[in-house]
């Protein structure tokens, strides 16, 4: 099985908001998921390149992000490896998971510091 060691999540911050992009494999867009508050109801609206399955992913990591840094997050997400069996999709999702869970403790991290 391969390593999938180049899955990275990095952000960069867009005045208060911030933009967070899961890339792997061959980098593209394959969803942006944007997550804020409308009348302290969080919300979500996804754009899904046709053919791509990333929006399973980053609704719930933009949403995720959205709550704990209490700002509006746009996840875009583009992961591809050629023919991968559905254990290394699970595979890539797990690692890909962790990571973005990392990535957002480190960015509360600093936040608090602050």
């Amino acid at each position: 099985m391969m390593s999938f060691d180049d899955i990275t999540v990095r952000s960069l911050p867009m005045g208060r908001d911030l933009l967070i992009m899961v890339t792997g494999g061959e980098e593209h867009i394959g969803a942006a998921s944007t997550a804020y508050y409308e009348d302290q109801e969080l919300q979500v609206q996804t754009s899904i390149v046709p053919g791509h399955k990333e929006h399973t992913l980053s609704v719930e990591m933009a949403r995720q992000a959205a709550k704990v840094l209490k700002r509006t997050v746009t996840l875009v997400m583009g992961i591809h490896y050629d023919n991968l069996t559905k254990e290394e999709i699970m595979k890539v999702s797990e690692i890909a998971e962790s990571k973005f869970k990392d990535h957002l403790e480190q960015l509360t991290s600093e936040v608090s510091q602050q």
